[in-house]
């Protein structure tokens, strides 16, 4: 195994790095600011702007998305590095399109949905939401209760009643992959449908804004008699439950490259402050505490870091990484929770003000233990993966 990056990947690392330092570092004052002030502390429009404008430039759009819709084609190797880049900064940025849900595009769109979605969204000129989890239902799909029934008229269209709750982006969406049972017997299992909905479309209502921790905020969705040509189905019918868990993992690939650039990022800070800082007559970098704190989290951050570059390595490979995302998505965002918390308690007082990004930081991160499938969801993965545990 080859533990070295192809040369035209770790120039594209390189430039993402220069990237976050000389433009979205300069930014971070100012979403800590916001934060402390109790406003919103994501990218105001005109910060994003500037930032797609720059990035655009640079040639960071499109990195993952097909080359027959005019992307790149970086395999998940190439992105580990660029997401952990971007994961070390409280100015919070995506690359344009937003990988997850164009991966599962790419995996099912027919000819005339790539030309309607996928080229336009690959080109990042569209913005998409992804509608799964639902009120009461939570992790487990099996409770899903929105149902998609086809049109009475003859018209192959489909009429869709629901609830979704937990959507990103979900009031500034151009459209959104929508998951529904299509046939309540099967459920989950073969009866699981996706749905591509555009943000105009009548029944398709955003009830509210939810702010969550870290400053971030989700949106629930009521669908009532919400019409979806019959054209949008996205993939076959009743087959959603497969692509859905493409998006999955290249969410979680994602995020556990943002845990480990957000782990990096904290630990830098330790190692920069413990030897500066005098307690009782001595630096805190000459304590056992602080000096166990920074060795260990060098140790999980480089084991982290390696599983990441597997899971993504058996990804481009086209093998089952079921179980090894699984690990990956609990090792890093619980990796990451404890070394931020060590670098706040290295900090005192001043690691829990909103000065600093520690804070932001920490309830980002806090976050991701729950986001596509909480710690004990993946840990039954593993363990059913391992054994037989459903006896």
């Amino acid at each position: 195994m080859n533990f070295e990056l192809a040369e035209e990947h770790r120039m594209l690392a390189d430039l993402v790095q220069r990237f976050v330092r000389d433009h979205l570092m300069p930014l971070e004052p100012a979403v800590l600011a916001r934060e402390a002030a109790g406003e919103d502390s994501e990218l105001t429009a005109e910060e994003r702007a500037g930032l797609d404008a720059v990035s655009r430039d640079m040639g960071l759009w499109s990195l993952d998305a097909p080359e027959e819709v005019g992307g790149l084609g970086m395999p998940h190797v190439a992105l580990v590095a660029v997401n952990e880049a971007l994961g070390s900064t409280v100015a919070k940025y995506v690359l344009p399109p937003d990988s997850p849900n164009l991966a599962m595009l790419a995996a099912t769109c027919t000819p005339e949905q790539r030309e309607a979605y996928l080229a336009p969204y690959a080109r990042g000129e569209t913005v998409s939401a992804i509608g799964i989890s639902e009120p009461g239902a939570g992790a487990d799909p099996a409770g899903m209760r929105t149902r998609a029934v086809r049109a009475d008229d003859g018209s192959g269209d489909w009429i869709i009643n629901g609830r979704k709750i937990w959507i990103t982006r979900a009031a500034e969406a151009d459209f959104t992959i929508l998951m529904a049972i299509t046939d309540p017997v099967k459920g989950s299992r073969g009866g699981m449908s996706a749905f591509l909905v555009d943000r105009d479309t009548p029944g398709f209502n955003v009830l509210r804004r939810i702010p969550m921790v870290g400053g971030e905020y989700t949106y629930e969705v009521a669908l009532e008699d919400c019409r979806v040509p019959g054209w949008k189905l996205l993939g076959t019918e009743g087959n959603g439950f497969g692509p859905m868990q493409v998006r999955l993992g290249t969410r979680r690939m994602e995020m556990a490259a943002w845990c480990i650039g957000a782990a990096q990022r904290a630990l830098d800070m330790m190692t920069d402050y413990a030897p500066q800082r005098v307690t009782f007559g001595e630096k805190l970098s000459q304590r056992q505490t602080v000096q166990w704190w920074a060795a260990d989290a060098a140790i999980a951050i480089h084991a982290t870091r390696l599983m990441a570059y597997d899971c993504a390595w058996k990804l481009d490979q086209g093998r089952d990484v079921r179980t090894e995302i699984s690990m990956l998505k609990v090792q890093a965002t619980e990796m990451a929770s404890r070394i931020i918390d060590n670098a706040m308690q290295c900090f005192g007082a001043m690691g829990m003000t909103k000065e600093m990004p520690l804070a932001l930081m920490a309830g980002r991160v806090r976050t991701m233990r729950i986001y596509d499938g909480p710690s004990e969801v993946h840990r039954m993965v593993v363990a059913r993966n391992l054994m037989d545990t459903r006896a």
